[in-house]
């Protein structure tokens, strides 16, 4: 069997940590952000984590499930 190519974009956008959850970063953070609280706009620079049936997929695409 062949090695599977690891998804480009998915590298670039999510974060898999030593005990297997997946990291993303938030949302809504290019532009329009003056009129949004400053606590909103801390609150996006932090990563959220992935849902478990996304996660899943996610993985897939990483080569790591």
């Amino acid at each position: 069997m062949y090695k599977l190519k690891t998804k480009r974009s998915v590298k670039r956008r999510f974060k898999v940590t030593k005990t297997g959850k997946v990291l993303r970063g938030s949302q809504m953070r290019s532009h329009l952000r003056t009129h949004k609280s400053k606590r909103a706009n801390r609150a996006q620079k932090e990563q959220k984590f992935v849902t478990a049936g996304f996660a899943k997929k996610i993985k897939q695409l990483l080569g790591e499930a």
